[in-house]
């Protein structure tokens, strides 16, 4: 018995080798990369290294200890099925590398095209295709890995034969069921090609103002202005209406509203306006204009049109313009704010109370004809007395 052992283990002796070659790889190219990361801003080779070196150092391993079971006298079922793992091993190595790669190549592509900049809707536009692509091309990376390693054992190959026997019934079911796994799928190849939203768009979505954040492969993440975060699949954007104020340029017109007096002298608002634009930065030197847009019973709206780089300072450059104008008002033409006109009715009280009534019969009384004269009275005053002792 302890002879059959040191026999095995004496012919075992390729497997602790290949072990020990495996870590000795792992560690040194752990410490490439290590090293590697430190110089991934500046330098090609390190970035390629860096992206290498962990899939490397793992398939090293599943090489040497293939190369030490074949080595080694085994079985041949056990011999087979350590072939069959390692082997299964090596692909998912190999899709790992193939997806850090992608994702390597995507990452240098975003770093030449930044979007920090004043002008960036070109740079907006290949970074939408970039990571919409990118997310894509890794996820059909991953699945195309994982069915060739599963199609390796015969239950499942199995399994698949007899699916594809019976694809009409499971077919219709499958893709019922993966309607909105696809739907998101062809949806992102439409926003890449199309773009009707870019990376760092300011759009209104649901009434929410807010900018793209992340597009993926099956939804979009959107920036509220608040800091909370809108997640919208990416179908909606091809089945709904929406506002993307950066379509083809950054540049906005904004208005501020102010309600004023009839008395406003508009020509010193326009003039006050133009003070207030040429003294702030955030003006782009577009539009500049002053406009009565409305009236009513009491006062007049006069609209501030103006224009700015982006919806950032548009906002801003607004509150600007109506806080600076209605200080202006306030300081110069306070009869321009508006207020309520009441006109109350008074007595004169100059004229005597007394004499109010007897004014008042003077002035209602008839001219000529219809008046009453002495002797028309004294007849009357007698035919009242007969009656009376009558």
């Amino acid at each position: 018995m302890t002879s059959d052992f040191w026999q095995n283990a004496a012919a075992a002796w390729p497997l602790p080798v290949a072990l020990l070659l495996g870590f000795l790889a792992y560690r040194i190219l752990l410490a490439v990369e290590r090293r590697a990361r430190l110089h991934a801003a500046t330098r090609m080779r390190a970035r390629i290294a860096q992206v290498v070196a962990m899939p490397a150092a793992l398939g090293l391993c599943l090489l040497f200890l293939g190369i030490a079971v074949g080595a080694t006298p085994l079985p041949d079922n056990v011999s087979a099925e350590a072939r069959h793992w390692l082997g299964i091993g090596s692909l998912l190595c190999l899709t790992w590398l193939a997806v850090r790669t992608v994702g390597a190549v995507e990452q240098r592509i975003m770093r030449e095209n930044p979007v920090e900049v004043a002008d960036n809707l070109a740079a907006r536009r290949v970074q939408t295709q970039v990571r919409v692509l990118g997310h894509i091309v890794r996820g059909g990376i991953v699945l195309v890995g994982l069915s060739i390693a599963l199609m390796t054992f015969p239950q499942i190959r199995q399994v698949g034969t007899t699916l594809l026997a019976s694809a009409g019934v499971i077919g219709l079911v499958a893709g019922i069921a993966a309607k909105p796994v696809f739907g998101n799928l062809i949806a992102g190849l439409q926003i890449a090609i199309t773009q009707p939203i870019r990376m760092d768009d300011v759009v209104i979505v649901e009434g929410e103002w807010g900018r793209i954040d992340e597009i993926t492969s099956a939804y979009v993440v959107v920036r509220i202005w608040d800091e909370r975060r809108l997640v919208v699949p990416l179908q909606w954007f091809i089945e709904h209406p929406f506002e993307n104020w950066t379509r083809t340029t950054a540049q906005l017109l904004g208005t501020s509203f102010l309600w004023l007096d009839y008395r406003t002298p508009m020509a010193e608002v326009r003039t006050e306006l133009e003070r207030i634009c040429r003294n702030d930065p955030r003006w782009d030197g577009r539009v500049c204009v002053a406009q009565v847009t409305d009236t009513d019973s009491s006062s007049i709206q006069v609209r501030l049109l103006v224009s700015a780089r982006n919806s950032g300072d548009l906002f801003d450059l607004r509150c600007a313009v109506r806080e600076q104008m209605i200080d202006y008002l306030n300081a110069s033409h306070a009869d321009a704010l508006p207020r309520l006109r009441v006109n109350l009715a008074r007595e004169d009280r100059e004229v005597d109370a007394t004499t109010r009534p007897a004014q008042a019969r003077q002035a209602t009384a008839s001219p000529g004809a219809e008046d009453v004269n002495e002797a028309d009275r004294a007849a009357m005053q007698a035919a009242a007395d007969a009656s009376k002792k009558s």
